[in-house]
């Protein structure tokens, strides 16, 4: 038993030892996983764990270590290079932080948002991306940072999974840096642009994200002229984002059911044109919570039924029913035979 589990060591050591050369992480990040791993083989609620788990363990030490030295690494990036499921590592990694009392620090959006874009293709020539569509890292970066920051002040973060947003936040940021040629790429190419995967809820993020752009472009004054759709506001978003706490305070109410008598967020309406036109006179929308603001559609309760009438005792009885109290000839010879026995 104890070679079976010096081979076990040694090989989740080297594997630790490659996951770190592979995330090209320091010396010392590989010196405490390591250490980690022999820590953890040692202890009895190890031993019996199924050589799948035992696979993933050598990378919750990594990913823990990456944690507490505020390296940007997420479950995803470390799950898809072991070929693992998340559900399963999320049960070692808790056990692992559980059986060694460690003390794991939450990972930040803005490195989250780091670690995101570090993984774009956009971000450095190559034969599949047109030129057009190649952006500066920095530049890129600082932008999808803004309009990630804008979208916590907006309620969009809280209570979400982080990756939608800033996917939906990043091709804002990208579209806008250089809007000419990049305006009519949608988001899914995009996603297939940079080699990443498109979250399903990135669409509604980013169609919430466009909302709230569109109210704040409405409080631009040199804007005012014009009919933004949501298209041609992702040409103002560096403007936007400039003046972003102003045209929050004026263009979303802070407290539900404030009124004042500024203008109402425009919205587009087919046949209708005005649509798109700031108008003077309507109340401003509460800055809430999107659940709070759309809520779902409940289910009406059912009405209750009409009490029964009272029994009385004389109501007609059926001949089926009737025949459900008959006794046949056999039933009746069991009965008898039972009475007796009693």
């Amino acid at each position: 038993q104890k070679e079976q589990l010096s081979r076990c060591l040694q090989r989740g050591i080297r594997r630790v030892q490659d996951l770190c050369k592979v995330l090209q992480l320091p010396v010392v990040f590989e010196e405490t996983a390591v250490s980690y791993f022999q820590r953890a083989l040692r202890l009895p609620a190890f031993h019996l764990l199924s050589l799948e788990k035992k696979e993933l363990l050598g990378g919750c030490c990594v990913f823990v270590t990456c944690r507490q030295h505020n390296w940007p690494l997420t479950m995803g990036t470390i799950c898809s290079l072991l070929y693992a499921r998340q559900d399963l590592f999320a049960g070692v990694y808790l056990s692992l932080q559980k059986e060694l009392g460690l003390s794991v620090p939450a990972l930040s959006l803005a490195d989250l948002v780091t670690t995101h874009l570090n993984s774009f293709r956009l971000l450095q020539p190559s034969a599949n991306v047109p030129a057009p569509f190649l952006e500066d890292k920095e530049k890129l970066l600082g932008r999808t940072m803004a309009i990630v920051e804008l979208a916590s002040e907006t309620w969009l973060v809280t209570g979400r999974h982080p990756v939608p947003i800033v996917t939906a936040a990043a091709f804002l940021a990208w579209q806008s840096l250089r809007p000419g040629p990049r305006l009519s790429c949608p988001l899914a190419r995009f996603c297939r642009l940079a080699g990443v995967d498109l979250p399903p809820p990135a669409h509604l993020r980013l169609k919430e994200l466009l909302e709230i752009l569109q109210g704040m472009a409405s409080q631009l004054s040199w804007l005012r002229g014009f009919d933004l759709d949501k298209k041609t506001v992702v040409k103002h978003i560096g403007d936007l984002l400039q003046h972003r706490v102003f045209l929050l305070k004026n263009a979303f109410s802070q407290q539900d059911g404030e009124e004042t008598p500024r203008i109402k967020i425009p919205r587009r309406e087919q046949g209708c044109p005005s649509a798109g036109k700031p108008r003077r006179g309507g109340t401003l929308r509460p800055l809430l919570p999107p659940c709070l603001i759309h809520p779902r559609k409940r289910l009406r309760p059912v009405a209750p039924s009409a009490p029964a009438s009272a029994l009385t005792g004389d109501e007609p009885i059926s001949d089926s029913e009737i025949e459900q109290y008959l006794r046949s000839p056999d039933e009746i010879r069991a009965f008898r035979k039972a009475k007796a026995w009693l």
